[in-house]
């Protein structure tokens, strides 16, 4: 699907619930016009791309690199996508929980210092 725009509307229209009578409707074409716009028989200037994401309330980058295999995993609720690379080394993580630890660990230091001193 990397490369067919058709499809990724149609399937971010999809996990929007949106039909394609609504689209239309938002786009003022016919519902066959729109059809077409999914099936790739028309093709799309960016003028067009941002008309849908705007109807689909996407980012027109986030649509033109739609992949739905990082969609289920990265959906909220109110159906915006986000694409996330969840594909970290080990060490990295390991680095960053380090980070993390001292950083609280230093915070408790500091909020000791504060509280001693309004005493």
């Amino acid at each position: 699907m990397k490369n067919n725009i058709g499809q990724k509307i149609r399937k971010v229209r999809e996990l929007k619930g949106f039909t394609q009578d609504y689209m239309a409707d938002k786009l003022a074409i016919s519902q066959r016009a729109y059809s077409k716009l999914e099936n790739n028989e028309t093709k799309l200037d960016w003028e067009k791309i941002e008309l849908v994401s705007s109807v689909l309330g996407v980012d027109p980058l986030e649509l033109v690199a739609f992949d739905d295999t990082l969609v289920f995993n990265n959906c909220i609720q109110s159906g915006k996508f986000h694409i996330f690379n969840n594909n970290l080394p080990e060490e990295l993580k390991k680095n960053y929980e380090e980070r993390i630890e001292h950083l609280e660990k230093e915070i408790e230091f500091l909020r000791d210092l504060v509280n001693k001193s309004n005493v």
